[in-house]
């Protein structure tokens, strides 16, 4: 029988079937086929983004702590370690720098309390005879306004007002305000804190041990490259709102306001929340100018406000704060509109760090430097895989060599004698 009878005859179903399904392929346009290959990935994504919003939004009393806690841990982080350096204990070291951050928060919130419970009676009178001085203003010539019309305007204002403190504060992840949800926070954020100061490595270690071994090397490395991102955004940040509380409090004190410390103190910590944290703290600058010293010193002190955002936007932001977590000035400020959008001032206030993070974790992952590195938890997964190399046997001193080679040539002496 000849060799080829053997040989099994090919399949005419598979002949057929492949011209036809390139022919079903040809038949859809390349761009459709990209944009539908791209479709199916971004709503996977969109999901996977819904539900990780939604598992955030439903433990948001522990979420928001948590990342409070991260950003307070990024910012003691460098005290904790120079004090190690200095060969302070590391529990000292991580109750002193607990204790200067209570002691620097403790300080702002005693000036603000004391500064304006001195100057509030003041001011409230003050701030009467100006809304009076006003109405009278409003009433006569040119405006000629009714009693009427007046409370109208004012009531629409008060409206407007209450509808956009809502959006500002009931976003969806803003925590209700009872006095126990508040302490609960307060306490939470402090241990977390604590925790991660003293052993925040081993915590860190122990979430890359939940991914893949093949993933862990590029987890790592991105989990300490948005580390180091966030680090830098809370150090310059604090900066940042140093140099806008000094420059709006100086323009109080040259205007020789009232409460400029208390001002100042407020534009510091309302710096922290980008752009509108700034306005609406300068804002209050504004209108103490306007209550005590009239509308051309309330107009200077809103020059000052407006010079000092300007400084801010287009010079600290770009230069200092695009270098040191290398988002864009236009990134910044949609991420904090989005973030507002979504979450109220919490959302404001975590947006740039959040968007820093991710920005140097998807510049890590695409710059593929991690290929090739070995898994950074090998030495805690048991003895490595390779067999290890035999050690030399010790070699003996050089007086024992002398005796041992002196005893074998008397040794062979002998032998050689007999």
């Amino acid at each position: 029988m000849a060799e080829n009878e053997y040989t099994t005859p090919p399949e005419p179903a598979r002949i057929v079937a492949e011209p036809a399904r390139n022919e079903v392929r040809d038949a859809v346009p390349f761009g459709v086929r990209i944009a539908a290959a791209w479709s199916w990935r971004i709503l996977l994504i969109a999901a996977a983004l819904t539900l990780i919003l939604w598992a955030v939004v439903s433990l948001r009393i522990v979420v928001i702590p948590v990342i409070i806690a991260v950003l307070l841990a990024a910012l003691l982080v460098p005290l904790q370690r120079r004090l190690i350096k200095w060969k302070f204990p590391k529990w000292s070291a991580v109750v002193i720098s607990i204790l200067s951050l209570l002691a620097g928060v403790t300080l702002l919130v005693f000036l603000i309390i004391t500064q304006f419970r001195s100057g509030f009676d003041n001011l409230k009178d003050r701030s009467a005879m100006a809304y009076h001085e006003l109405l009278n203003w409003l009433t006569g010539a040119p405006f000629n306004l009714s009693q009427s019309q007046i409370d109208k305007f004012i009531d629409d204002f008060v409206g407007n007002l209450n509808t956009d403190r809502d959006f500002f504060l009931t976003g969806a992840l803003s925590v209700t305000s009872t006095l126990s949800h508040v302490v609960a926070g307060l306490l939470l954020t402090l241990f977390t804190t604590l925790f991660f100061l003293i052993d925040g490595a081993r915590i860190w270690r122990w979430f890359v041990g939940f991914m893949p071994t093949r993933a862990r090397a590029a987890t790592d490395g991105a989990g300490r490259a948005a580390w180091v991102s966030v680090g830098s955004y809370v150090r310059v940040q604090i900066f940042v709102a140093f140099v806008d509380a000094v420059g709006i409090g100086l323009g109080a004190v040259i205007l020789q306001l009232p409460l400029a410390i208390p001002i100042a103190v407020l534009v510091f910590l309302g710096s922290f929340i980008p752009f509108l944290g700034a306005i609406t703290t300068g804002a209050l600058a504004a209108f103490v100018a306007l209550v005590y010293e009239g509308p051309v010193t309330a107009l200077i002190m809103l020059g000052i406000v407006v010079l000092v955002n300007q400084i801010e936007g287009h010079v600290l932001q770009p230069l200092v704060m695009g270098s040191a977590v290398r988002v864009h000035p236009l990134g910044v400020v949609l991420a904090v509109s989005a973030g507002t959008l979504v979450a109220g001032i919490p959302g404001a206030l975590f947006a740039v760090p959040i968007v820093a993070g991710l920005n140097s974790v998807v510049n890590y992952l695409t710059a593929g430097t991690w290929k090739g590195l070995p898994d950074p938890l090998a030495d805690t997964h048991g003895p490595p895989k390779t067999k290890p190399e035999t050690p030399p046997l010790p070699q003996a001193s050089s007086a024992a060599a002398d005796v041992a080679g002196a005893n074998n040539n008397a040794d062979h002496t002998k032998d050689t004698s007999e």
